[in-house]
This record gives C-alpha cells, sequence and structure tokens, in this order.
C-alpha cells in the first residue's frame, strides 16, 4: 500500500493541493522563517548533500521540491552543464527565480512549475536528484518516489535531506519541544498562514525515517540506500543509487 501524509487542514482540496496554496502563502519568508527554526543548521546540512552530489560529477542535476532555490543555486559552481529545479508552488518558485537573477545565473538555471509526481522529464534524464525536505509532502511517497526512480540515470545518485525523529534522550525530549511548541508559535508571528508550520511539524512527525524509509527506497528499486542522521538526530541524509 503506498504511504500518504494527512493533508494540513480539513479542507475538500487533495493534499498536493493544500500544500501548493500552503507554499504559495509562505514563500516570500520562507528562506528567514527556515533560518531562524533551524538556528541556520540546515545550511549546514545542505552542504553535506552537496559536497555527496559534487563527488561523483554530474553532468546534469535535478533539484526537486525546489522552493526557492537555495540548493539548485548552489550546485551552480559543481560543473554541471543542466541544472534544473522543480516546485509545484509557483511562489516559492518566483521567489527562486529572482534569486537566481540575483546571483545572474538565470541562464545557468532552469526552474520548472510541475508535480513531481508525474514529472515532464523523459526516462533516465538526470545524473544526480536531490529533495531537501520534499519527500513528506509528497501526496502519495512511493509514487513520487517511484517517479524519481524512473527519471534517475543508471549509476545516478539520489540524495534526499529530510527531517527525523531523534530517539534518544534528551534530544527526543527537546525535539518534541521544538516541534510541537517553537516551531507553530514562531510560524504564526511570522507567516500569514497559521496552520502551515503546525503542518510541517506533523508531517515530519509521523513520516518514516531512518531503516523505515530505506526499505520504502529499497521497495522502489534503488541500491546502495544508506542513512546518515544529522545533529543528534533531527534531520536525515540518505543517499541511493539505481
Amino acid at each position: 500500500m503506498s504511504k500518504k501524509v494527512t493533508p494540513y487542514t480539513s479542507s475538500d482540496q487533495s493534499k498536493k493541493e493544500q500544500v501548493e496554496q500552503m507554499f504559495d502563502t509562505i514563500s516570500g519568508k520562507y528562506d528567514g522563517l527556515n533560518r531562524v527554526i533551524s538556528f541556520g543548521i540546515d545550511v549546514k546540512w545542505r552542504k553535506k548533500v552537496i559536497q555527496l552530489v559534487t563527488e561523483t560529477q554530474p553532468d546534469s542535476i535535478l533539484d526537486i521540491a525546489t522552493g526557492t532555490g537555495d540548493l539548485i543555486i548552489n550546485f551552480a559552481n559543481s560543473g554541471a552543464t543542466q541544472l534544473v529545479g522543480l516546485d509545484i508552488s509557483e511562489g516559492m518558485l518566483s521567489v527562486g527565480r529572482e534569486k537566481i537573477k540575483a546571483k545572474g545565473l538565470s541562464d545557468q538555471i532552469q526552474m520548472i512549475q510541475a508535480d513531481s509526481e508525474a514529472m515532464p522529464f523523459e526516462d533516465s534524464s538526470f545524473d544526480a536528484i536531490t529533495v531537501a525536505f520534499g519527500v513528506r509532502n509528497f501526496e502519495t511517497l512511493e509514487k513520487g518516489l517511484g517517479e524519481i526512480y524512473r527519471v534517475l540515470k543508471p549509476g545516478g545518485i539520489f540524495v534526499i535531506l529530510e527531517t527525523s525523529v531523534p530517539t534518544r534522550t534528551p534530544f527526543k525530549q527537546g525535539y518534541k519541544f521544538h516541534s510541537n511548541v517553537i516551531l507553530p508559535m514562531v510560524g504564526r508571528l511570522f507567516s500569514k498562514d497559521k496552520d502551515a508550520y503546525s503542518y510541517l511539524s506533523k508531517s515530519a512527525s509521523v513520516f518514516p525515517f531512518g531503516e523505515a524509509l530505506n526499505n520504502i527506497l529499497r521497495k522502489i528499486g534503488f541500491t546502495n540506500v544508506k542513512d546518515q542522521p544529522q545533529t543528534f538526530g533531527v534531520a536525515t541524509i540518505y543517499t541511493a543509487s539505481k
């Protein structure tokens, strides 16, 4: 059975539609809020993802759920000749395009609005694919991962950066307090969407992580699946091959 995560409101809209609307709403303040909520540690995690990918010397890189383009922008010096950021939220992409333009990278990076579970690419199109804090927003997890497997080239690398739940005391208790109290409070203070950051914390708490996600990746067909917990387990980097 495909893994699904409950939408963040009781609306009649699908989870996909709700997620698109949510990120459109918070797009203008997303980068700043991320730095505050993660205490800036997410920058360090992204650098590790960039290192893992660039070590494989890919010629083409796809960043799914690219948001405002943080990760794909950092691949500009990787040597890759094709850089593509894909997201369902036009609001997030618009912010990303402005950042790319300001850095003079508009000719180097392409930003595409599309559904990650039905991507407009041919089979085996990319040497490397990344997803940072996005797989938990897939409406159907296995469908989204299967689509990634389809467009990844044989021998290519797939890297996920995603939140996870620490299993050791006192980090587990500290994580729960941060997720259930601090994150929604900061979100309500700075975002027009009072439900958005509550959804993000709830979706992270129920999303499979560690060996559970490893097994789903293996079921899809990925090989060489590994997970690397970050900062006491509050996030995890997953690597896999096709």
